[in-house]
């Protein structure tokens, strides 16, 4: 495949593995396994891409100071938001109010790789971004169950939306002079690293159910997290952040409304509908657009 497609390959790879992630992620909460197990749990599965990189493609990690620092800080700001997600996030606030903050996070990789990276796009691929931003919002309208919440949650959120969207930029910046495996292998380092902080924020109010089978699920259900973060680093390597960032955050939930449909036959709103297929027609703009 010409390395011009390659980045919308690896995309929809991101996207499919994404999609399916999202469909099934909430299963091991359900059967009594709290978030802060499910980041240890994801934070393991993260080892699976990375092993088969080293064995199959004989992946030589970089070492240097600059790989090493720019890949923890992508790391970092990766595992950081996913722990502050399952271990607290989700803990203080509703799921369908945090959600929709955190999934336009691609507004913040954007604007960065506009003014550092000078990234540009023709007027097609422009309007893609912003048909792949709305149907984010409307993908992210889920009705309120009335739960009354702290303000607690706002502030995970918010730093949660930050987080994503500068590693996405770092994850392009860092590209251009390292290779996407050491990237990948530092992310790998990283979530490892907040493990024992992942067990510091467990809830000691709510009990835990955990057995075997739930870890071996939610095991399963991470490492296809895992294997999309890979495919994204891959992404960013060939594509503009300005384009990845946003496709892949858009197409991803589209897909996990549509297999949520065809599993466990939940009816999407006109909202959700509506997203989705604004969410493809991006994608179908991107792929005949010169965004490379």
């Amino acid at each position: 495949m010409e390395n011009k497609r390659l980045w919308l390959f690896y995309a929809l790879i991101t996207t499919l593995f994404w999609g399916l992630w999202g469909a099934f992620s909430t299963i091991p909460e359900k059967m009594g396994i709290p978030g802060n197990i499910i980041y240890v749990v994801w934070s393991v599965s993260m080892i699976i891409p990375g092993l088969i990189g080293i064995i199959l493609f004989k992946w030589k990690i970089q070492n240097n100071a600059k790989s090493v620092i720019y890949g923890l800080l992508i790391g970092l700001t990766g595992a950081g938001g996913q722990l502050v997600l399952l271990s607290r996030a989700l803990r203080e606030g509703p799921a369908h109010l945090i959600f929709p903050i955190i999934s336009l996070s691609p507004v913040i990789t954007i604007a960065l790789s506009l003014v550092f990276l000078k990234e540009k796009s023709g007027n097609l691929g422009v309007f893609g971004i912003i048909l792949a931003l709305g149907s984010m919002v409307l993908l992210s309208i889920i009705p309120s169950n009335n739960t009354t919440y702290g303000n607690l949650w706002v502030l995970f959120a918010i730093s949660i939306f930050f987080a994503w969207g500068i590693q996405a930029f770092l994850i392009k910046l860092a590209n251009q002079f390292v290779r996407a495996e050491s990237i990948f292998f530092y992310m790998i380092v990283s979530g490892l690293l907040l493990v024992p902080l992942a067990f510091i924020m467990g809830d000691p109010e709510k009990p835990a159910a955990i057995t075997s089978n739930g870890l071996l699920l939610a095991f399963g259900i991470q490492t296809l997290n895992s294997l999309g973060a890979l495919c994204l680093v891959y992404a960013f390597r060939y594509g503009k952040a300005i384009i990845v960032s946003p496709l892949t955050n858009a197409i991803a939930p589209a897909l996990t409304v549509i297999i949520s449909l065809i599993i466990y036959q939940t009816v999407p709103s006109v909202w959700v509908f509506t997203g989705m297929g604004i969410a493809f027609l991006s994608t179908f703009i991107f792929a005949i657009s010169d965004t490379t």
